[in-house]
């Protein structure tokens, strides 16, 4: 069980505000602060480059930590500046061309829906909506219906943004793999919040980001790409970083996941997503798991009971984030009046995830995502709020 009040020690930032929105970008606990600090003072006293090479062995175990949380190689994970650089780093390597499938989600989110259909233009390719099953989670039955041998690859969001579903990721993958498709996880709304275990999931590739319910910095992203893949494919971009200049008209690849990475970075902040990932680590995931999974419960529950209220989470096993609406007032409305009460919530548009919303008739909802350090009156104060809103 975690420690409520030494986790909220190491949040300053949760004791005059309930802050509800680690789906957005969390409040970083002190370690990732201080190790934030410390390198930016670092900078400054001795220049950027100096400073990096310092702490080259920590910027390495980054990675290391990356690959105990997800149950892979450090060779195979690769640093990016955010979720979204990290997922079209990999789908912008898989070779596509004319005639080739990509499969996508009900909820998929509009980053990578718009790459996909850039890059079906650019080749030829097509891409297909695999529908949700009436839980509002992707429908395996129907996926298998829709797969053959030209799917070349189907996108899954384990953890939608506007929402608390989750995809059932290893039956997907099961169903992918069989007819040669790979299959691409968007963890950006998982990771850190519930358990990833890559070779339990059997995904190909896996991209997330530091800011939301790791408690790391914005600016920071991870991928995951599956070993053998990693010496198959061959990045969109290329620098002097994840390929080497080796003569007049030739370049060499880098031999691991780093080929995936450019050179430039902020190193603070990935000696900050290290601390992030470390901390996790530490407390435990089941533990955090457990301890996101309750309060959001006590949330989706609360609000449930309100008159004027409607929570609007789909599926069968849920995530930390809630997500409702509250009759007669824009979502925005409901989220400012509670910015006023020192409550930090966000709002989630259709335009985040155009086809789940525009097929349920949602313009916007309100989005609440509290984390472990959020305690049981932080709730009651955010559940009175919404009442107060709700009777205005």
């Amino acid at each position: 069980m975690l420690d409520l009040q030494a986790a909220r020690r190491d949040t300053p930032g949760c004791f005059d505000r309930v802050f509800l929105d680690s789906a957005g970008s969390s409040l970083p606990p002190t370690p990732v602060l201080e190790t934030m600090l410390a390198h930016l003072r670092r900078e400054a006293e001795v220049g950027g480059y100096v400073a990096a090479d310092e702490r080259l062995d920590d910027l390495t175990a980054v990675k290391t930590s990356l690959g105990r949380l997800f149950d892979v190689p450090e060779t195979s994970v690769a640093l990016s500046d955010g979720a979204s650089r990290a997922w079209t780093s990999f789908f912008y390597a898989v070779p596509l061309r004319p005639g080739d499938r990509i499969l996508i989600s009900q909820a998929e989110y509009a980053a990578n829906a718009i790459a996909a259909l850039q890059r079906a233009r650019a080749t030829g390719a097509t891409v297909e909506v695999v529908p949700s099953d009436p839980s509002g989670r992707i429908d395996v039955e129907a996926l298998e219906g829709m797969l053959d041998e030209r799917v070349r690859l189907v996108s899954v969001v384990h953890a939608p943004t506007n929402g608390g579903l989750v995809n059932p990721v290893r039956e997907i993958a099961d169903a992918a793999h069989a007819v040669g498709a790979l299959v691409l996880l968007d963890a950006c709304q998982s990771v850190g919040q519930l358990p990833v275990s890559v070779p339990e999931l059997d995904v190909d590739a896996l991209s997330g980001t530091g800011r939301k319910w790791l408690r790391g910095p914005r600016g920071t992203g991870f991928l995951y790409v599956r070993p053998r893949l990693v010496t198959e494919l061959e990045p969109a971009v290329l620098d002097l970083h994840s390929a080497s200049w080796t003569s007049a008209d030739s370049y060499e690849l880098a031999p691991d996941a780093t080929r995936f990475e450019m050179w430039e970075a902020g190193v603070a902040a990935r000696l900050g997503l290290g601390a992030a990932v470390d901390y996790l680590l530490d407390l435990g995931v089941d533990a955090v798991s457990e301890a996101v999974a309750y309060r959001a419960g006590h949330v989706r529950d609360g609000l449930a009971g309100i008159d004027g209220v409607t929570v609007t989470d789909l599926g069968e096993q849920r995530s930390g984030i809630v997500s409702f609406t509250v009759d007669g007032r824009d979502p925005q409305e409901v989220r400012d009046a509670l910015a006023e009460r020192s409550v930090t919530v966000t709002v989630s548009n259709r335009s985040s995830t155009l086809l789940d919303m525009t097929s349920r008739d949602l313009q916007s909802v309100v989005r609440a995502s509290p984390h472990y350090f959020v305690s049981p009156s932080d709730v009651d104060r955010f559940l009175a709020s919404v009442h107060d809103i709700a009777r205005s």
